[in-house]
């Protein structure tokens, strides 16, 4: 198996835009602090993977309604200082190069932190939502990474073709390269141009279930 040090690893944590999917949970609180389970919110389960993956470096990016989910982090993560690791906050701010304050998308609310990542040391940056539900080694993601000397790699699932209008919806060869991307298809002909074999996703260990 491929040796790699999780603290070359930085994790960036999207806080996300507005939530007004979940509303009226989001009426006075960010979508990641929407209480889960009792005494969780949903930015603990990226944060959780992180640490569960030994990756102890984490910026989570924030945005809209931002003060529970800043009370909740500061009150949850808490790490020795030998061990070097952080879990902090990046507020969305104006700055003199940045221009406009808020997020223009998810792209967008990276380039304005780029400056926080270029650390000594840290040569992989896991960029991750802060409002999905998953359990996930991300180490294992990161050596396969490594492994196919890739660029970029993508985390993705199949969904059923009802789901895909709201999503990210990407193709893949044979090989696992993306060939194709298109976000939240519309059209029946969109959609084809994007739909995969189940079989090659079956091939990949992960259950298709004819999707």
């Amino acid at each position: 198996m491929l040796d790699v040090n999780p603290k070359s690893v930085l994790a960036l944590i999207l806080g996300g835009g507005r939530g007004t999917r979940l509303s009226p949970l989001t009426a006075i609180r960010a979508k990641p602090a929407v209480p889960l389970a009792a005494k969780y919110r949903l930015i603990d389960i990226p944060i959780s993977n992180c640490i569960n993956s030994q990756i102890n470096r984490v910026f989570v990016l924030t945005q809209f309604l931002s003060n529970s989910l800043h009370r909740h982090i500061r009150q949850t993560y808490r790490f020795d200082h030998f061990s070097g690791g952080f879990v902090e906050l990046l507020a969305a701010q104006q700055t003199m190069a940045g221009g406009t304050d808020w997020y223009e998308g998810t792209a967008d609310a990276v380039r304005k932190n780029l400056v926080h990542l270029d650390q000594r040391g840290i040569d992989y940056i896991l960029i991750l939502s802060g409002d999905q539900l998953y359990r996930m080694d991300y180490m294992t993601m990161l050596r396969t990474h490594i492994e196919n000397q890739a660029d970029v790699t993508i985390a993705a699932i199949p969904v059923d073709r009802k789901e895909a209008h709201a999503l990210g919806i990407m193709r893949c060869d044979s090989s696992g390269r993306v060939t194709g991307f298109l976000e939240k298809p519309q059209t029946e002909e969109e959609i084809e141009m994007v739909k995969m074999d189940p079989a090659w996703i079956d091939s990949q260990g992960i259950e298709s279930q004819g999707r």
